[in-house]
């Protein structure tokens, strides 16, 4: 095991997955010369060549486009984009293209590529760089999406998604980037599409992904002073979702507690809060309690971010709220 920050971890999974697969490649803003915004890939230029890491113009929808043609052409390229506020602009190229030409072809076609960004408030970054934008890539059916809240994690799924033969968005968070974590040594591989008990409990399941479950866990802490034990399920992975592991969590607690920081109306809190009425009703001693972000733009002014964006003590109040 090696202590690593998740951006180590992710550069860590980029380089691995170049040295295993000469198919691989990288391209996005600034990601080559410059290393990236956040430096996840910083000096793999200078081991791999411009060729397999590439700067490319400001354009995200002809990007996204790129990665889906280089796909279908027989590479694996990795794309990533600056920041997931500027995911609408790849939005026609992920629906009307990559989810949907594996269907279209039946099964002739694979799409191997994986669209990378961040995204996330609690930075002061502002209404333009800090939405969290889960529901709107999830929503897609054909897409995978993921959002790894730890190193270990961040590394397991990255590699993961690079092997896969169809496409994946792969979801980082600005917060977590300098947090440091274990990660396994090899050739460390996490299956998407399963969830993890990031903490077991018995009276309440808080579910939750990304930078939520360092708040989620920060909040069982709290509720443990009070006597409350918190279970936290960390999704890891948004579509496919693991309602199993969702729907044996809230068999234990009877009370669940879901988070995400997208926007709460039509959000993915309210996808998973539909989901665990549907599939845990018989199991529920009371209705699902949902946390999410205000429905407004996010402001830059920190102490009103700091008021419209889910956290440690909101969390504990809903599942006080729960078991109320």
């Amino acid at each position: 095991m090696a202590m690593m920050r998740y951006a180590e971890a992710l550069r860590s999974a980029l380089r691995e997955e170049m040295q295993r697969d000469p198919s691989v490649w990288l391209m996005g803003e600034d990601i080559a010369v410059y290393g990236g915004v956040f430096k996840v890939s910083k000096d793999l230029m200078a081991e791999f060549g411009p060729e397999r890491v590439r700067d490319t113009p400001i354009s995200e929808q002809t990007l996204t486009a790129m990665a889906v043609t280089a796909a279908m052409a027989g590479t694996r390229p990795v794309l990533e984009i600056m920041y997931a506020d500027f995911l609408p602009l790849s939005v026609d190229a992920l629906m009307n293209q990559a989810s949907i030409y594996n269907y279209i072809w039946n099964g002739q076609v694979t799409m191997p590529f994986v669209l990378r960004t961040q995204g996330g408030g609690g930075a002061g970054a502002g209404a333009q760089h800090s939405k969290s934008l889960d529901a709107l890539v999830a929503h897609i059916p054909g897409l995978k999406v993921v959002a790894p809240a730890t190193a270990a994690d961040a590394k397991g799924l990255l590699k993961a998604a690079i092997r896969d033969d169809h496409p994946v968005v792969f979801l980082e968070h600005k917060l977590l980037y300098n947090t440091r974590d274990e990660v396994p040594d090899g050739d460390h591989l996490v299956e998407i599409g399963k969830a993890r008990i990031a903490r077991a409990g018995s009276d309440v399941s808080i579910i939750a992904s990304s930078k939520m479950v360092v708040d989620a866990l920060k909040a069982a802490d709290e509720l443990a002073k009070e006597g409350i034990s918190a279970e936290v399920v960390d999704l890891r992975t948004l579509r496919p979702l693991d309602r199993e592991t969702i729907k044996a969590s809230i068999a234990r607690t009877h009370h669940a507690v879901v988070v995400n920081e997208g926007w709460r109306f039509c959000g993915y809190a309210a996808e998973l809060s539909a989901t665990i009425m549907e599939s845990c009703f018989d199991d529920l001693d009371a209705p699902v309690e949902r946390v999410a972000t205000h429905d407004i733009p996010i402001p830059y002014s920190e102490p009103l971010e700091s008021a419209v964006l889910p956290d440690a003590a909101k969390i504990a109040a809903a599942a006080r709220r729960a078991l109320a």
